[in-house]
């Protein structure tokens, strides 16, 4: 298990360049990557100031705030998943397959149907107003959870999976049974977006996300070695001092809140949270002080590249890209889940 832990820590530090170089680089692709590709000489003359206006529009205001957002909602969501992977001590874990993702979507969908009007007339303030909007669905949905798994006064991590996928299936439910007594554009509209989308991402939406990240992720980061220690057993935990059931909760609460608010501007971005975590765990062992910080870079890139396909593909339409992210982490689900029960 120590072995596990410890494995590959001298390439820590080259791991995390070699992801930052790497999202650079496919961030510098995506920008000029599209409906209307935008040359090397063009996307320099435009950054300097001498781009055409048409450039301008289309680098500053359209591919620049995507890309921002999709590395932020990248970094949220891979950070909830590796933190809800070890709360439950369960490799399949993740915010989607939870039922998190589906709760907070459940609050938004609540949320257009019955404000649709009000939200019209100040879409300003919805853009902030619906990271709060989608908290409070994705926190509904781990209280439930967690009430649920909670018996003979702890909660029994094994619980919190099959739980929350119960939960999924519920609250999918419920979003279904509001959508198809929208009217026909608001329910394409949301159904989109549930299927994750960040084709419509603005300045004002990175504003609207950028604040959460900024706080929770060093939040996630500071509690990496009570992460460490949960990961043994909570016999362990409780002899070193952790109070399992408080960390548990604060943990909870973090993993909860980053991908509420992801799911709020980007949609129901399912198997991120799945695969970042792994692929960290592969490169760097289990110590989450270095699980962290590289699955938020591993998140980013993926979703980078899963938007850069999602606009090529079927150019000049495009997928959510959700789907593609399905593509790729359902067959990975699958392997894990034969694996575990192996």
């Amino acid at each position: 298990m120590l072995h596990v832990l410890r494995k590959n820590r001298h390439c820590f530090p080259f791991y995390i360049i070699l992801g930052l170089l790497l999202l650079l680089i496919v961030a510098f692709i995506s920008v000029q990557t599209g409906y209307r590709d935008i040359s090397f000489l063009s996307f320099m003359q435009t950054i300097l100031g001498n781009g055409t206006a048409e450039n301008v529009l289309t680098i500053f205001h359209f591919r620049l705030p995507r890309i921002c957002m999709a590395i932020l909602v990248g970094f949220g969501i891979a950070v909830s998943g590796a933190i809800l992977q070890s709360i439950t001590k369960n490799a399949l874990a993740d915010p989607g397959i939870m039922g998190i993702n589906a709760g907070a979507g459940f609050a938004i969908v609540l949320y257009t149907f019955f404000l649709q009007g009000w939200m019209v007339s100040k879409a300003w303030l919805a853009v902030f107003v619906m990271p709060l909007i989608a908290l409070i669905g994705a926190l509904l949905a781990a209280l439930i959870i967690y009430v649920i798994a909670y018996k003979s006064g702890h909660v029994a991590p094994s619980h919190m999976l099959l739980v929350g996928i119960g939960m999924n299936a519920a609250f999918s439910a419920g979003i279904i049974f509001f959508q198809i007594r929208m009217d026909p554009n608001d329910f394409t509209r949301t159904l989109v977006w549930l299927a994750g989308s960040i084709w419509g991402s603005t300045w004002t939406y990175v504003y609207a996300l950028l604040p959460w990240i900024v706080v929770l992720l060093p939040i996630a980061f500071y509690k990496a070695r009570v992460l460490d220690i949960l990961m043994l057993n909570d016999i362990t935990a409780i002899g070193v001092g952790i109070t399992v059931t408080k960390e548990r909760k604060q943990l909870i609460i973090v993993a909860v809140l980053l991908a509420g608010v992801c799911v709020a501007v980007g949609g129901g971005i399912t198997f991120l949270g799945l695969l970042a975590p792994h692929i960290a765990k592969k490169l760097v062992g289990g110590l989450h002080f270095r699980v962290i910080p590289l699955s938020a870079f591993v998140g980013a890139l993926l979703l980078i590249l899963a938007d850069t396909i999602s606009r090529i593909m079927i150019a000049p339409a495009e997928l959510p890209v959700g789907i593609v992210l399905a593509i790729i982490g359902a067959p990975y689900f699958i392997y894990l889940l034969v694996k575990t029960r192996g």
